[in-house]
């Protein structure tokens, strides 16, 4: 079960890991999968294969959980790819866990490993349901899998084409078959997906930490619709469709993303960094001392604390041995999850003027008991600052946000979210800001982000009539 309750804060979806032409495949996927816990902590999944026949493993758990030394030694072959996730769409279920394994006429085996949504995918269900497909799982990764088989290209190159042209969201998507692994992006490039190198082996991950975990180069992301196919052949690029303006997820720069891993080139640290500094010069305040929510708020903090010239020190603690999920009976015992999960330094906090800066402010909730927390401790004064423009729409591109109602900043004002939270003042980064400080390059308007669900100004088309869209969920 998810901890929704006792934290509101947003989750990623999954993260993909692949690697072809290496003797080890299985076990460096696995430690790029370690890499990449943090985009997914259901369950975890590798396939490999020798050219001839597919091994793999899935289960429900961490990495760590899922996989032991027999069996990483049963996952014989040179080319592999593995899956964490965080179940967004369909139940917390093995059968929902990836890569998803099937069986094609034409190819042979088929494993699927994605991270993303897909908008109509629940449309094109019903649609090829319709025509006598039938589906094993809720995810709407498969969709994918019911496309390409369904397609009368005569090449696996050509059907995947074909199947990639009818979708519309955000996919990085990795395809194995015994002969071949196939890598692709959607046309906005969404979600980050980034190639390297180790030795003569090609490898691709969600974000380039994973590289540096296995010792790995890296060489480019990859681009926004382009299919990338490595065989007997050797590697070969090509667009299956053209390019839309790049629209990175905007918060796999403020939240997702390890500070470690470069996103097109761009550090994710020093980005949050520049967040930080930005979010002073757009809301300066007094205070004695400048705390980051752990972990994905410490980056931001220092920046803000750099640019301010004030102090910045621990006074939030995050207690990293506490489980993924927390039975919560009771009102109280929520309140009292939020204390097992994260404390204030009293000797830290108390009698101080404190800043507090966070990623965002989803519903509300986790800000307003971090906000009491504070002042419990002693501190005198709180002031909040959030990194990220106030979050007013949800997301359809595999973040997994409530409905628009649930969104706090969805109908109030940012006065009437700082009486809520008990915040002595709040002020959230611009988007101008936001763009300004990660600093990519300027190809357009937005330069290169997505800003949907601080704007509502979707990057590709959005049908709310349809069940995924109004229930909010991913694949």
């Amino acid at each position: 079960m998810r901890d929704e309750s006792v934290f509101d804060e947003l989750k990623e979806e999954c993260g993909v890991f692949g690697i072809a032409g290496h003797p080890d495949a299985a076990k460096l996927t696995y430690y790029g999968l370690h890499a990449l816990q943090h985009r997914g902590q259901e369950s975890a999944g590798i396939v490999a294969t020798d050219g001839t026949d597919f091994h793999h493993h899935r289960s429900m758990g961490l990495v760590n959980e899922v996989f032991n030394q027999d069996i990483l030694d049963g996952l014989k072959g040179s080319t592999a790819i593995g899956h964490v996730r965080y179940s967004t769409s369909g139940e917390s279920l093995v059968t929902n866990a990836q890569p998803l394994v099937f069986h094609n006429a034409v190819v042979g085996q088929l494993a699927l490993a994605t991270n993303g949504n897909l908008v109509h995918s629940e449309r094109q269900k019903q649609e090829l349901e319709a025509e006598g497909a039938v589906f094993r799982t809720s995810s709407d990764t498969e969709v994918i899998a019911h496309l390409i088989a369904r397609s009368t290209a005569h090449y696996l190159e050509d059907a995947v084409k074909e199947a990639l042209n009818q979708l519309t969201g955000a996919y990085a998507l990795l395809i194995l078959t015994n002969d071949s692994l196939m890598v692709a992006q959607d046309p906005h490039g969404l979600r980050p997906l980034s190639m390297g190198m180790l030795g003569d082996a090609y490898v691709f991950s969600s974000e380039t930490c994973a590289f540096d975990v296995i010792g790995a180069e890296t060489l480019r992301a990859v681009k926004p619709g382009e299919l990338v196919v490595l065989d007997g052949w050797g590697l070969r690029t090509q667009r299956f469709a053209d390019p839309a303006p790049r629209s990175v997820c905007s918060f796999e720069y403020i939240y997702f993303a390890r500070p470690d891993s470069d996103i097109d080139g761009i550090n994710v640290h020093s980005a949050r960094k520049q967040l930080g500094r930005q979010l002073f010069e757009e809301a300066p305040v007094k205070a004695d001392l400048v705390t980051g929510v752990p972990d994905s708020s410490t980056s931001a903090a220092i920046g803000f604390a750099e640019a301010a010239g004030i102090p910045y020190e621990l006074g939030l603690i995050k207690n990293r041995y506490v489980g993924r999920t927390f039975i919560q009976p009771s009102q109280e015992l929520r309140e009292q999850g939020v204390k097992m999960k994260l404390s204030a330094v009293r000797k830290v906090v108390e009698g101080k003027r404190v800043v507090m800066i966070d990623d965002s402010i989803v519903r509300g909730t986790t800000s307003r008991r971090i906000v009491r927390m504070l002042r419990e401790a002693g501190a005198t004064q709180v002031h909040v600052r959030i990194s990220s423009p106030p979050v007013k729409y949800p997301c359809f591109y595999g973040i997994d946000t409530a409905d628009r109602k649930q969104l706090i900043a969805s109908d109030r004002s940012v006065g009437e979210i700082r009486e809520i939270i008990g915040a002595d003042s709040l002020s959230f980064l611009s988007e101008k800001g936001l763009i300004e400080a990660v600093g990519r390059p300027r190809e357009t308007e937005t330069c290169g982000h997505c800003l949907a669900c601080f704007n509502g100004n979707y990057p590709t088309t959005i049908d709310e009539e349809e069940p995924v869209a109004v229930e909010g969920r991913r694949g």
